[in-house]
């Protein structure tokens, strides 16, 4: 008889024994400058990576959709994803660049690699920053603050503000219109607050 717990999380791959660890990271915006100082220029540099972060695409415009992103970033992908996937066949690639949903399948389109070793970054983001702007409106810790944005990152994202909470009290009890057009304390905005602060990515 299996426990819950092997009942409820699925082993995908298996446990990786080799303690080498190495990450690159691939482009140089906002993103990729937090992740890491340096600038790698050759993919050689990058041989026998475990994870690869790619932050590499066109900037978005302000008021531009992501979607419109879309073709000029698979170019780059299409030049990049191959070289990383020849330098490290082991890796695990994390996409940070936008539009990052469609970018996270096509790099795991081009790279070959099972689809557990792609995985894009999503809406995690946008919620960290929701998480934020509700703490600051509040005045409170966002680590006290509690709440996901969820759908497509960016202008066609979806704020969750029936799971909106804070030290586990939902603010919806609170004030049922919460995040709705008569909202009288604008919650709203926060959304909004978040899509503008990824055209600064």
């Amino acid at each position: 008889m299996s426990t819950v717990k092997e009942q409820l999380i699925e082993k995908l791959i298996e446990d990786d024994k080799d303690s080498h660890c190495k990450i690159t990271i691939v482009g140089i915006g906002a993103v990729g400058m937090a992740c890491a100082i340096s600038i790698l220029l050759k993919y050689s540099v990058s041989a026998n990576s475990k994870i690869v972060i790619v932050t590499a695409g066109a900037r978005q415009q302000e008021g531009e959709t992501r979607l419109a992103l879309v073709q000029r970033n698979v170019a780059i992908m299409k030049s990049i994803i191959p070289p990383i996937v020849r330098c490290s066949p082991d890796c695990k690639i994390l996409v940070v660049s936008n539009p990052v949903d469609i970018l996270t399948y096509v790099v795991w389109k081009i790279s070959g690699l099972p689809a557990t070793c792609v995985i894009g970054s999503g809406c995690n983001l946008d919620s960290a920053r929701f998480r934020y702007l509700i703490g600051e409106k509040l005045g409170i810790h966002p680590t006290s603050c509690h709440g996901w944005i969820i759908g497509e990152h960016g202008d066609s994202s979806v704020p969750l503000w029936s799971g909106v909470n804070v030290a586990g009290v939902a603010l919806k009890t609170l004030d049922p219109k919460l995040g709705t057009d008569s909202d009288k304390e604008n919650w709203k905005n926060i959304h909004q607050q978040v899509i503008q602060r990824d055209y600064m990515e």
